[in-house]
């Protein structure tokens, strides 16, 4: 490929200030197009406006930046991948503040038996990344579980949480408060917030995209994904796969709109393991996508966990199912560090407990750690 060329049209193209333009995910076909891109990459950068950034992916091969249109960059096509740079959102549906904390052990993380296995394994330093609105590190109950994390928003800042979620999904995983707040599945497991997504709960790909290569990079050995989306991105997909070959595992929510036959992405891509929200009656909760795209199902209606400003909030969703999951991921790892995300995946769906009112096959069921446990010792 003329690089060239393409940095020529790209820096005249960005230059255009048309209110068409869009956010675009580029890829490099070559390892030697994008690395004399990169090498070139100040120039460019210094004949734009500050409004008109170029971002470097180097997970997938790639940048970000805006673009009037897709024609331009029609003379490139075999060399360079383009897809649009999609918004994505964090996947909770009700919600309402708690006032009276359910004190202790919120009914989930006793419903999938974490407990049980206190006793062998607390998930102690089993590093987890959420992908998410950031946390709330003023929070009682997550003050002893919480790393520095990132803000891929404003990386000068802590990733602090403006929306809730994030901190929600956080106490399921991780709280160690029992005395006066809440305990989550895995107390003493270690979050590393990553902030991809804004106050309204959405981010884009490409956000997404640095926050798995930050995870990567910082040796997370899970990562928590309560997000989904309708449309399939190559982009994300080459991210997940990168960290799936780094051993990292990817737990990501199928998403709520109560669809029987198709789930979310990335849940539905193979190397993540896609989670199911299920209510206390064990029966799959009426706005959880379902069927065979469903690895494992788990608690996710009427959550209690941890709030903005020290608070607690009960939510539903898939978002809230992941986190359990999470959280039952840092207790294998804890007790037996070193497994696959094939081997975890594969020991998660023999050891589910059969759904109560399903006429699903007995192989998705809902999570259950002391099975899990059970089943790692036997191997």
């Amino acid at each position: 490929m003329d690089t060239t060329a393409f940095i020529r049209m790209l820096q005249d193209t960005m230059a255009c200030t048309d209110k068409s333009a869009v956010k675009r995910i580029i890829r490099f076909q070559h390892v030697s197009d994008y690395r004399y891109f990169l090498q070139h990459m100040p120039t460019v950068h210094s004949s734009l406006s500050p409004q008109q950034n170029i971002r470097n992916i180097p997970i997938i091969r790639g940048i970000a930046c805006r673009l009037p249109a897709e024609e331009t960059l029609e003379r490139f096509a075999g060399r360079v991948w383009i897809e649009k740079d999609c918004k994505i959102s964090v996947h909770a549906s009700t919600q309402k503040s708690a006032t009276a904390v359910e004190k202790g052990i919120p009914w989930g993380v006793n419903q999938i038996k974490a407990p049980l296995a206190w006793g062998t394994t607390t998930g102690h330093k089993v590093k987890v990344g959420v992908i998410d609105t950031g946390v709330d590190f003023s929070h009682p109950d997550l003050r002893q579980s919480l790393s520095r994390g990132i803000n891929l928003l404003n990386r000068s800042m802590l990733p602090h949480d403006d929306n809730g979620h994030g901190t929600h999904i956080a106490g399921t995983i991780a709280a160690a408060n029992q005395l006066q707040g809440m305990i989550g599945v895995a107390p003493r497991a270690l979050i590393s917030p990553v902030k991809a997504f804004d106050h309204n709960g959405s981010a884009f790909v490409s956000d997404i995209i640095l926050g798995i290569e930050w995870c990567i990079r910082n040796r997370m050995n899970v990562i928590n994904m309560s997000f989904g989306m309708k449309t399939k991105s190559k982009a994300l997909l080459g991210a997940v796969i990168n960290a799936h070959n780094a051993g990292v595992i990817i737990v990501a929510s199928s998403g709520n709109d109560g669809k029987r036959r198709t789930v979310d992405y990335p849940a539905r891509y193979p190397q993540t393991i896609a989670v199911g929200a299920t209510n206390k009656l064990r029966r799959v909760a009426p706005f959880s996508n379902r069927g065979s795209y469903i690895d494992v199902y788990a608690p996710g209606d009427k959550i209690l966990s941890a709030w903005l400003r020290g608070k607690y909030n009960e939510m539903s969703g898939t978002s809230m199912a992941t986190s359990h999951v999470c959280g039952a991921i840092a207790l294998l790892l804890a007790h037996k560090p070193g497994l696959t995300p094939t081997e975890i995946k594969a020991i998660i769906k023999r050891s589910v407990q059969p759904l109560r009112g399903s006429k699903a096959r007995r192989t998705i069921g809902e999570l259950d750690v002391m099975r899990m446990m059970q089943a790692v010792d036997k191997t």
